[in-house]
């Protein structure tokens, strides 16, 4: 038996994420690390993490795995 378990909220509010906080949110997903993020994308790891608080607002969640179930749901 399978479950699945969605997030229609964060999904809905996934389109008003900016291109950059959509890139950070993909590295996430990948399995890098703060650091490893903000080398890949040329910023500071915390311009990362104030992105990822800024990700975790508005799309109202909480944790890393869940910013990564949202990412592999919206194809980052």
């Amino acid at each position: 038996m399978s479950l699945t378990v969605t997030m229609p909220n964060a999904e809905a509010s996934a389109p008003s994420l900016a291109p950059r906080e959509r890139e950070t949110l993909r590295h996430i997903a990948e399995g890098r690390t703060y650091v490893q993020t903000a080398r890949h994308m040329g910023l500071s790891k915390h311009t990362v993490d104030a992105y990822l608080r800024r990700i975790r607002a508005k799309l109202n969640i909480n944790s890393t795995a869940e910013l990564t179930r949202v990412a592999i749901s919206l194809g980052l």
